[in-house]
Order: structure tokens, then C-alpha cells, then sequence
């Protein structure tokens, strides 16, 4: 600065100097100061009335807006904030996991300390960065928010806290509205006041929804995404894991990488791209390193998704669809009661439905853990033997509805199966087979599909109740040939193949071979007791009021049929000495709290006394050792104590075969959905045995998994009070000394007070004749060499086998091996009236021989030597005689009455060709003085002998597997070789008589039984 400048600026200083010296100038600054002032103050009064306005009218909007919430306690908002769905899972028996229920979400529960700290960090850095500083809102967040609101900003970044954002979801509604966002400010502050910060986190990473697991299902929280996604559980999740699942949110179908299906998607760019944002944000917020952030983000997460898995409902589709069909039903119970309600009240429909309908959203939402009795190893072997079993039958076509198009259509039906194990003493269902292929066919065919059961039934409504009753016993005698019962219509039941009939039987034949017949009639004998009864007492549901009074219940005709589980469940009746236990696949239902809401208690029903049950299991014991289930022995890979039944419903339409043990019961079904006929064989095999075969290759799978349970070491045991006693086999009373004569003397088991105390009187000493395999009461007149000494048994006096139901009742004792020297009173022969047709012989190999001669009446034949009788061979033996040396030979034939034929043609043996007048005039003498001796023994009238109408009403009597009766004593030695002999036209008509046409059997929904 030079001289001047300095002297210019001093003389502008004192003149300033000499300005803010002067009063004037003084006086003025006084008053603008004060000018000034007042309006600054007065800006400043403005300002805060107006702020105080602005704030006023906000706090009353606001007040506004949230008027209509309701002050929420601390309890009242943790039941809403913690209530969300959870998935139910289930378990097998041992507490083995099978997996969760289906349903709209799938969810699973997981405290906070078992999620992954990275999982934690990567929520918080990408959802609420301050979450551990705010006390449940941002204001700064909420302003811009606003503002972006007002201004209809473009980009809108949203001032949601992971508090709100758990207010909306469980809390709120997602509405886009002040009065929403304002409700949510709200109850944000009073959670945070009530809240741990850890708990809040807690309940958002349960609640999130997070897109599809691998089975295409929709997930919630970060326990069913670490497993659904990457199969593994949250707390193992590695840092890009938990990146990528954190990222979630924001879209979560956008980001997930499988489809509706659960397959991976082909572009997974944007779940990627999300991932690399999240680990952006964790880096700048300091939760991972440099390091550790471009690790991660180099990492290729595709590598860990798991693919496409099976859920529950696909891999075990029959057991789970029943798991949830009885877990809602016993909720549906228990629901009710805690409203008040008893279980009958649930008969009312429209309430039963509304209970099942709420059971069923509880067992989707609550996440409550199932238990079940169903053993996973053997219930799996099961699946694979009906998989792979060969022997089921052709496939037939069906005519079917159309569920689109509602026309009938035709459809190859596959041969289905249904099968289930059953523990006896608990009840457990330990293994099931629900039917072949899930997918071509639903219904569940071990516990849902109804059916006749065929001969199964008559332990269970006809020998069991019977000797229950005291009317049966396994020593019991029931006849065992055509009868007719009115039932409506006329009701003849038939045996299997329309034959196997013997006469009489006893019930453990019976049961034993299966015969229809005796079934029946034992069953008329106590059908007025209400036997159908007992089958309600052993968990039959389907029994109705026709089923009581109709006769063939006895062969499984049920009006609607019964399940294979209900069917199995009661033969463990037997097992259990006569108590009914319930069978049960639902151990326990446990809440996601731990508490047991359902816990199965067996109530076992008394139907049978230990008696009645053990000699009907020993009954069942024969039919599994000798009878029609002997050919499932050979194929059993073990040897147990069992009891069963066979059975075949009408027309073929159902094989079944039951059997018990001391541990188990076990039973399998064959047929088609659309009952049709399964019989003829396939692969060599007859539809019965490929059921058998079947059953055994169950349960020989079930044995090599657990051998003590299916194989016990015991076996059943006789209780008390039963004792062995003999009785006679055509009446069942105690043998007479005439039954012990005749060989018909028997013993078997019996309920003590019920054993037979009645001496056997039905029997006479008698003669008879034999006529092929048939045998009838000898006349007066019959010659005595063609007679043998026998009893004679009087029909009438044995009402107590069903004579009264009986077609033929001389039909009921036939001749042959099994009933001794025994020939009915009644099966006679009537005499034609005229002496027999003279006899054509042959000779071979110095034998003669001949044929049964043409007219019935013919009981014997005599055999001539040079005019002079050599032998008497009665029509029962065979028809052969053997030649000496040299001579003449003829054969007459004997009637009934005792009349004679002429000579048969004359046959030359050995050096002597022919026979000399001598002989023949000598001969006819003797025939003369035999037609004298004949004529002398004519009876006086018809009525001794029979008319030809009484033969037609009483056909002659037939047996099938008779031997041939022993020659008559005067027979000669020579003559014992046996040849078979053709039976005479003539003879065939007779016999043919005596058969059932079985096209005049009136099934009347009544099974032919199995062989």
C-alpha cells in the first residue's frame, strides 16, 4: 500500500468514526434495532404457532387413523404375531420320520439359536440395517417414504423396519393405505416395547414367505427354505446359502429356483443376481470381510440346490392319504368335545362335516407331529413284493364313466390287491398294501374298498357264534347234500364245483374242506340268536338290519361287503381268547408345544369265551395244515402256529385268505375293482393259490425284517374247561355200540357243559345190498347170498342235522368207505316187476367177465358150470370170474326180489367145448325150482316194495371215492381180481339223477366255495 492509499483510507475512517460518533446516527440504530427485532420475534411466534398447527393437524390425522385399533396387550400381541401355519409332520412307528402333510404352505418352526449367523446378518444388512438401534420405526425412512409418496417419486424405497414387516404379515393386511401404514407405526412401537429384539427376529425368519422347495411346494420360514432348497437345516447354512435365501423376500417366486413341479428352472440369473446384492450390502455393514465377499460371490450356488424330491404324498401315497383321512377324524372328535359336544352327536352330518372341515385346517396349520404304528421296513418290502409279485391274473376290459366327458368308455382293468398286518394284542396296524399303483387307481383297497368276503365269514358269524352258543361243536353233524332253504325265494346253496358231497360231515370237516352246505344249515340253527351280532361286537361297521335275517351271511353275502382291515382285524378275535381289539394307526398326535392331544387307549370287547375262540383257532388249524390253505405251507419260510380260512366270493369275483397267529393276524384280497370272475389259471396257477402264493410272499418279507413279531415262539394255547370226548359221525351223540359196530365212532373237542350226553339210538341191525358203489336196504324177498349184515339208519331220527332243508333225505347216509357197513332206511331199490334181460358175457384169459346190467333192480349174478351154480357175486363187486379147466359156463342176473334171467350165451373153457343135453335139460330144473322158490317170496302188494313213482322221489343214493365192497362169502377165491367195469348206459341215466344241475343253483349273493 503506497502513501496515498493510506492517507485515503484514513480520511474514510474518521469519517465513519466520526458517523457512529454522531448522536443522530446513534438515535436511528436504536430504532431500526428495534424495528428488527420485534420482527424477528414476530417470524418467530409465527413459526412456532404454525409448526404447532402443522404438528396438531398431523397428530390428530394421525389419531384419526388409527382410531379403530383396539389397545393390544403383550399376550394379545404374541398370539397374533406367533400365529402362522405350520406343516404337520408324521412319523413311523419308533419315532422314524416320513415327512410333513401336504398342504397350501409348507413351514417349519426354528428357534433362533438354531439359524446360521450369517443368515441372521443377511436379513438384517438387506431388510433393516438399523434393527438393533430403532425402537420399531426410522423416522427418517417413514419422511422419505412420505415424501416419496406425495411427490409420486419414481423409485419409492419404503421405511418398513423388520418389525413392521412382521406387523403386516401377521398383524395387518398388505393394503397399500395411510391408515394401514399408520396402524402398523403403531403397533411396530408397542411390539418393541414388549419384545426382545432376538424374538422379533425370531418370528420374522418363521413367517417369511421364501418361494418352493424342491418338491414345487410354497415354503415359509428359513427352516423349510434351508431344507426344501439346499437340504440341510438352517443352522448348517453356509454364507452364500444364507445370502441367497435372505434375498428371497423381496420376490420370492421371482427368485426361487424351482418350478411349480420342483424342478430346477433353466435360468437362475435372478435368484443369483439377488444373492450378490445381499452380500453387497453384508460387506459395506461390516458383517463379512473383503475376503469373504468376493469368495462368496464367486461361488456357484447352483451346485447346492438338491433337485427334485418326492413329498410324502408321492413316494408313500396310500399311507399318507390315510394318516390324514384318521388324524382328521379324531381331531374332528376332539374338537367337538372341547365345544361341548359327544362323540354321537357327530351322527348329525351337517356337524360332523363342520368338524371334520375344521380338523382338517388345524392338521395343515398347526404343525402338530402324527405318530403312527406302521412299521417303515416291513411296510416297505410289502410295496416291493406287490410291485414285482408275477401271478395276478390276466387284465380284463371294463366299462367305465368318463370323468370329463361323462360317456362310457372302455378300460383294461389290472387284478388289484389289498392286504394288512395286524398286531393282535394291541391292535397296531404294523403294515398295509392299499393296491398296486397309486396313480391308475386311488382307492385304497386294504381299508376302504367293501367286499364280500366269501367262506372267510364262517368262522366269524357261523362257528365261532355257534359254539359260542353251545349249538356247534368241531365234533358237530351236519349233512353234506343238496337242500333247499326259503328264504324269500328258494335259496340253494351249493359246494364248490356244484359237488363234494358226503352225507354227512362234522364242522371241522366242514370248515376244514370248506363246504357250503353245512355252513348254511349249522347257521339255521342259530340265524334266530342274531349272529350277525357278534360281527358288530368285532368292528364290523357295515352290517344292516337285512344282514340279520339273511341265510346266506353264512357264505359272506353281506348287503354292502367289508374291508380287508376290518376283515383281518376280526379273526384276531380268536387269537385274543375272545376279546376284540380295535385296530388303530394313529398312536399319537403331539402339538408343536409338546402337549399330547391324542393318545390311542385300547378298549377291547368281549365277543367270544377263551373256549369258543380256541376250538374255532383249532378248527382254523386244519384248514391251513390239511385243507384249502395246504399249499401256503410249502411256500412259508418259517413255521408258525397258524389258523385261517380261505374264502371266494359269488361268481368268482374275490379270493381272500386270513390266517392268525399268537402275534399276528394277517390277510390278503385279489379281485377286480369291476367285480369280475377271477378263476381260470395263469401261469399254472388257479386263482385261489395265486392269492395263497401271494399272502406267503407277504409275509415271508415281513419275517426276514422282524422274525420275533410275525414268528412267535408260543403257541395257542387250551384254555381250561374243554374237554376230548367220542361221539358217533352221523348224529354227533355218544357213540351206541351199533355205531361202534358200524365204525363210525369219532372224537374231537368240546366246550365241557356242552358235550354231548345222549347215547346214539338211530341204529337197527340190518341187511343190504350193493349195486356198483351204491348200497340199499335188503327186501325180505332178496336172495341172502347177495346180502350183507349192516345197520340200518332211519333218517327221521336225525332232525338235528338239517334233514328238514334236505332235497333227498335217503341222500344223507350213502354207502361207501367213510360211513362203514351203513345204508340209510329209505335208500331202497323198487323191483321193475319182470325178470331181468338175459346177460351178454365174454371170456379172456380163462376170465369171464360182463358189464352192470342194465335194469337197476339187479343185485347180483350167478355163475354156472356145466349147469350147475359155481358162484354168487353180488352187483357191488367185480364182475369177473375166473375159469377152471374145461366146462361150460353161463351167468344169469338176480333181481331185488330174487328173480332170474335167462341163461347169458354159453362160453367153452379148456378141452370140453360144449355142454350135453344132459346138462342143459338139468339146468333148466334147476332154474325151475329156483322160479318156485322166488314166486313163494312175492310180496302181497306194492306198498312193500315201493311204486315207480316213490322211486322217482327218492333217487338212489351216490357217494364219490368209495371203494369196492368185499365179495360175498360164497364167492369163490379165485374170483378177488379187480377190474374196472364200464357202467351200462341204462345205469348212467339212474346215477344222473342223483347230481345237482348246477345251473338251478340259486347263488342268491351266496359264494361257491373254494376246494
Amino acid at each position: 500500500m503506497n502513501n496515498n492509499q493510506k492517507d485515503r483510507f484514513l480520511t474514510i475512517w474518521k469519517q465513519l468514526t466520526r458517523f457512529f460518533q454522531n448522536e443522530k446516527t446513534h438515535k436511528n440504530a436504536r430504532v431500526t434495532y428495534q424495528v428488527i427485532w420485534n420482527l424477528t420475534l414476530i417470524l418467530i411466534i409465527v413459526g412456532i404457532l404454525g409448526f404447532s398447527f402443522a404438528g396438531g393437524v398431523g397428530a390428530g390425522y394421525f389419531a384419526a387413523l388409527v382410531n379403530d385399533e383396539p389397545v393390544r396387550s403383550k399376550e394379545d400381541l404374541k398370539k397374533d404375531i406367533y400365529n402362522y401355519e405350520e406343516t404337520s409332520e408324521v412319523y413311523f412307528a419308533d419315532n422314524v420320520y416320513l415327512g410333513k402333510l401336504k398342504s397350501d404352505l409348507e413351514r417349519e418352526e426354528v428357534s433362533i439359536d438354531k439359524v446360521s449367523e450369517h443368515l441372521k446378518n443377511a436379513v438384517i444388512a438387506t431388510e433393516d440395517e438399523y434393527f438393533y438401534e430403532h425402537d420399531g420405526v426410522v423416522p427418517k425412512a417413514i419422511l422419505r417414504a412420505v415424501y416419496q409418496e406425495f411427490s409420486n417419486a419414481a423409485v419409492q424405497s419404503g421405511g418398513s423396519t423388520l418389525t413392521q414387516q412382521l406387523i403386516k404379515n401377521q398383524v395387518l393386511t398388505n393394503e397399500v393405505s395411510f391408515e394401514r401404514k399408520a396402524k402398523e407405526i403403531l403397533l411396530a412401537l408397542r411390539v418393541e416395547k414388549f419384545f426382545e429384539k432376538e424374538e422379533i427376529l425370531e418370528t420374522y425368519l418363521n413367517v417369511s414367505t421364501l418361494g418352493r422347495n424342491s418338491s414345487g411346494r410354497n415354503i415359509a420360514g428359513v427352516e423349510s427354505a434351508a431344507e426344501g432348497i439346499f437340504g440341510v437345516e438352517a443352522k448348517d447354512l453356509t454364507l452364500p446359502q444364507s445370502a441367497f435365501i435372505a434375498g428371497l423376500p423381496q420376490s420370492p417366486f421371482g427368485y426361487t429356483p424351482y418350478t411349480q413341479k420342483g424342478k430346477l428352472k433353466e435360468n437362475q440369473e435372478p435368484g443369483i443376481n439377488r444373492m450378490k446384492t445381499v452380500l453387497k450390502r453384508m460387506h459395506s455393514n461390516g458383517y463379512i470381510t473383503k475376503e469373504e465377499y468376493d469368495k462368496a460371490v464367486a461361488y456357484d450356488i447352483t451346485k447346492d440346490f438338491i433337485g427334485k424330491t418326492e413329498m410324502p404324498s408321492e413316494k408313500y401315497p396310500w399311507l399318507t392319504y390315510e394318516i390324514e383321512k384318521r388324524s382328521i377324524e379324531i381331531l374332528s372328535v376332539s374338537l367337538a368335545k372341547e365345544d361341548g359336544y359327544e362323540e354321537k352327536d357327530l351322527k348329525n352330518d351337517d356337524l360332523k362335516d363342520q368338524y371334520l372341515a375344521l380338523a382338517d385346517r388345524k392338521l395343515r396349520q398347526n404343525g402338530y407331529q402324527i405318530y403312527t404304528t406302521i412299521d417303515k421296513k416291513i411296510y416297505d418290502k410289502m410295496q416291493e413284493v406287490t410291485k414285482n409279485y408275477p401271478n395276478y391274473g390276466y387284465d380284463k376290459t371294463a366299462q367305465v364313466v368318463d370323468p370329463d366327458t361323462k360317456e362310457m368308455k372302455t378300460v383294461s382293468e389290472p387284478v388289484e390287491a389289498g392286504a394288512i398286518l395286524i398286531e393282535n394284542k394291541t391292535g397296531k396296524i404294523i403294515s398295509f398294501v392299499g393296491g398296486r399303483d397309486f396313480k391308475r387307481e386311488q382307492t385304497n383297497h386294504a381299508t376302504a374298498s367293501l367286499r364280500s368276503n366269501g367262506s372267510t365269514m364262517k368262522p366269524l358269524i357261523v362257528y365261532g357264534p355257534g359254539i359260542e352258543l353251545g349249538k356247534i361243536s368241531p365234533g358237530s353233524v351236519s349233512a353234506n347234500v343238496p337242500i333247499s332253504i326259503p328264504a324269500g325265494s328258494m335259496w340253494r346253496p351249493g359246494n364248490y364245483g356244484g359237488g363234494s358231497y358226503t352225507g354227512v360231515t362234522t364242522a371241522r370237516e366242514a370248515l376244514k374242506n370248506s363246504y357250503n352246505i353245512p355252513a348254511a344249515l349249522f347257521y339255521m340253527k342259530i340265524i334266530n340268536q342274531g349272529p350277525a351280532s357278534y360281527l358288530e361286537k368285532m368292528g364290523f361297521t357295515t352290517v344292516t338290519k337285512e344282514d340279520y335275517s339273511n341265510p346266506s351271511m353264512s357264505l359272506g353275502a353281506m348287503s354292502k361287503g367289508v374291508t380287508v382291515e376290518e376283515n383281518v382285524n376280526a379273526f384276531g378275535t380268536f387269537a385274543n381268547s375272545g376279546e376284540f381289539v380295535d385296530a388303530y394307526m394313529i398312536d399319537k398326535i403331539v402339538s408343536k408345544d409338546g402337549e399330547v392331544i391324542y393318545e390311542h387307549k385300547a378298549k377291547p370287547v368281549e365277543v367270544f369265551s377263551p373256549q369258543a375262540a380256541y376250538l374255532t383257532l383249532d378248527m382254523m388249524r386244519d384248514v391251513v395244515n390239511s385243507g384249502t390253505a395246504a399249499s401256503v405251507r410249502n411256500r412259508l419260510a418259517f413255521s408258525s402256529d397258524w389258523a385261517g380260512k380261505t374264502g371266494t366270493s359269488q361268481n368268482y369275483w374275490d379270493a381272500w385268505f386270513v390266517a392268525t397267529n399268537p402275534n399276528v393276524s394277517f390277510g390278503t384280497w385279489l379281485g377286480y375293482d369291476t367285480p369280475k370272475s377271477l378263476q381260470g389259471t395263469y401261469n399254472g396257477l388257479e386263482y385261489n393259490k395265486r392269492n395263497m402264493y401271494y399272502w406267503a410272499d407277504l409275509i415271508n418279507a415281513a419275517y426276514k425284517v422282524d422274525p420275533k413279531l410275525i414268528d412267535p415262539d408260543k403257541r395257542f394255547e387250551m384254555p381250561g374247561g374243554i374237554v376230548n370226548r367220542s361221539f358217533c359221525g352221523v348224529s354227533g351223540l355218544l357213540p351206541s355200540s351199533a355205531c361202534q359196530k358200524a365204525g363210525l365212532v369219532k372224537s374231537d373237542l368240546f366246550i365241557a357243559k356242552y358235550a354231548p350226553s345222549r347215547t346214539d339210538d338211530s341204529f337197527i341191525d340190518g341187511q343190504y345190498v350193493s349195486v356198483g358203489s351204491k348200497r340199499y336196504a335188503a327186501l325180505p324177498q332178496t336172495p341172502g347170498e347177495f346180502t350183507s349184515g349192516g345197520f340200518m339208519l332211519n333218517p327221521d331220527s336225525f332232525a338235528d342235522i338239517g334233514l328238514k332243508y334236505v332235497d333227498d333225505p335217503g341222500s344223507v347216509i350213502p354207502g361207501g368207505e367213510k360211513s362203514g357197513n351203513v345204508v340209510g332206511a329209505k335208500a331202497k331199490l323198487n323191483d321193475n316187476g319182470k325178470a331181468p334181460d338175459p346177460l351178454s358175457i365174454t371170456i379172456s384169459n380163462d376170465k369171464i367177465t360182463w358189464g352192470l346190467h342194465h335194469e337197476g333192480d339187479v343185485v347180483g349174478y350167478r355163475v354156472y358150470k356145466d349147469g350147475k351154480k359155481v358162484a354168487s357175486i353180488n352187483a357191488g363187486g367185480s364182475l369177473v370170474y375166473k375159469v377152471g379147466s374145461g366146462g361150460s359156463y353161463y351167468v344169469t342176473a338176480v333181481d331185488i326180489v330174487g328173480k332170474e334171467s335167462a341163461p347169458s350165451q354159453r362160453i367153452e373153457s379148456g378141452a370140453k367145448k360144449t355142454g350135453s343135453k344132459e346138462d342143459s335139460a338139468k339146468n333148466k330144473d334147476d332154474r325151475g325150482k329156483d322160479k318156485v322158490a322166488n314166486e313163494d317170496k312175492k310180496p302181497d302188494s306194492k306198498e312193500e316194495n315201493g311204486s315207480d313213482k316213490d322211486k322217482e322221489k327218492e333217487p338212489e343214493n351216490e357217494t364219490n371215492k368209495d371203494k369196492e365192497p368185499a365179495l360175498d362169502k360164497d364167492q369163490n377165491k379165485e374170483n378177488t381180481d379187480k377190474e374196472n367195469q364200464e357202467t351200462d348206459k341204462d345205469q348212467d341215466t339212474v346215477n344222473d339223477r342223483d347230481t345237482v344241475n348246477d345251473k338251478e343253483q340259486d347263488t342268491d349273493k351266496a359264494a361257491e366255495e373254494e376246494e
